[in-house]
């Protein structure tokens, strides 16, 4: 299956050393699918004033986090970045009437390099990182992923990382089977997505069950709405959970 944009979950960043079935999917995923030409990556943990585009010549890992093993902090993943594909990437957002600015910093946060070391591991593969637009929602982010639908006829791939239910104020043991109600709302975006159902989606504040508790901030759902803008058909890739309460749930979107 060849797909316009995945929604991956990268978990706390010591996925990128553990073996929870979230890291082999990952690894597996990247082998499977057809290498694409570049990625556009979408990750929580960056926001700017606008969706402002990244690409120097090459990326420097950031390791975004305190308080982890230090073999973590020996990791680096420092792909190339792709300033031609940045400049289009970053007008297609205005031709939206979203706002954009290219941005020169050289920071790849653990929530694109952690799953985009797993699944494309030889560092060359380009890359491009939006950012979320601070005080945006889900519909702004929906647009965005809208503005980027021309990117899938050019064998690019966007990725949108973050976590489907991502509440670190609950969390249990690393292996704990999931909360009951983080299961109940991974059930519900999993039923809302496979149907198509963009609006509900939108609307999961008021409509989903659990919707504050699964997410006290919504930063790490907003990429799924950038990653859902450029397909109208979703498929459940993998499904685990980390923590009790940290969805591991990834989608590809057609």
């Amino acid at each position: 299956m060849v797909y316009n944009s995945l929604f991956v979950a990268h978990g706390a960043p010591t996925l990128a050393l553990s073996s929870a079935p979230a890291n082999s999917f990952l690894k597996t995923l990247g082998r499977a699918l057809p290498r694409p030409r570049a990625a556009v990556v979408i990750s929580p943990h960056w926001e700017a004033d606008c969706f402002a585009v990244r690409a120097p010549a090459r990326f420097r890992t950031w390791h975004d986090f305190r308080g982890f093993p230090p073999a973590l902090y020996q990791l680096r993943y420092e792909p190339p970045g792709d300033a031609a594909l940045a400049d289009r990437v970053a007008q297609l957002i205005r031709d939206a009437g979203l706002p954009s600015a290219a941005d020169d910093g050289e920071a790849l946060d653990h929530g694109a390099w952690v799953p985009l070391s797993l699944m494309y591991p030889d560092e060359t593969l380009p890359v491009v990182q939006v950012s979320l637009m601070r005080g945006a929602g889900a519909a702004e982010h929906l647009a965005l992923g809208k503005a980027l639908r021309a990117l899938a006829e050019d064998d690019l791939l966007v990725i949108g990382s973050g976590s489907l239910v991502h509440n670190l104020r609950e969390l249990h043991a690393e292996d704990s089977p999931p909360a009951a109600w983080a299961e109940e709302f991974d059930d519900w975006l999993a039923e809302h997505l496979q149907a198509g159902d963009h609006g509900a989606i939108v609307d999961y504040r008021r409509q989903a069950p659990h919707a504050a508790r699964a997410h006290p901030e919504d930063d790490h759902l907003m990429p799924l709405f950038v990653a859902m803008g450029l397909g109208s058909h979703a498929e459940l890739l993998h499904r685990s959970f980390t923590y009790g309460t940290i969805s591991m749930a990834c989608y590809g979107f057609a």
